[in-house]
């Protein structure tokens, strides 16, 4: 008994067997009442991993060179509060980081507005943890923006 029809869909994934049935998904941020493209439009997944690895590169410089005296070691610890104190800051008060900004994003609110300060202390916090940043919806939306009703747009 060999239905490739059904091994096919269950290697593809839960998204192309929906598909196959007519479910229709849209595009990323069309629930959210985003464009499909240009300006504030979801941002990618791509832009979104080297903006958070030029963020965590300066913080890791920072960490080396202001706090550490050059042990690379302790650097690692001290980045990761450089990386809390930096999202804070900058996610806080502009709307982005150095690395985001770099790229092209920006962090707003779900409603179009600014992130406000506890709701941007809760996102940091969540994405300092790793783990709800990998975990993401259909929207692509990190489980840190999810729970504090942020999501990442381009600029």
């Amino acid at each position: 008994m060999d239905n490739r029809r059904a091994l096919g869909s269950w290697l593809s994934g839960p998204r192309a067997a929906a598909e196959q049935m007519g479910v229709d998904f849209g595009y990323r941020g069309e629930r959210l009442g985003l464009p499909e493209e240009g300006p504030g439009s979801i941002a990618p997944v791509g832009r979104r991993a080297v903006a958070i690895l030029i963020d965590w590169g300066l913080c890791l410089l920072i960490a080396y060179g202001l706090l550490t005296g050059g042990d690379l070691r302790a650097a690692g610890n001290w980045a990761l509060l450089v990386f809390g104190l930096l999202g804070v800051l900058t996610v806080g008060t502009v709307g982005s980081t150095p690395g985001k900004r770099l790229m092209g994003l920006r962090v707003i609110a779900v409603d179009g507005g600014r992130l406000s300060l506890p709701r941007t202390v809760v996102r940091t916090a969540l994405l300092v943890l790793a783990v709800p940043a990998l975990v993401w919806d259909r929207d692509s939306r990190g489980l840190h923006d999810r729970l504090s009703g942020a999501v990442q747009v381009r600029i």
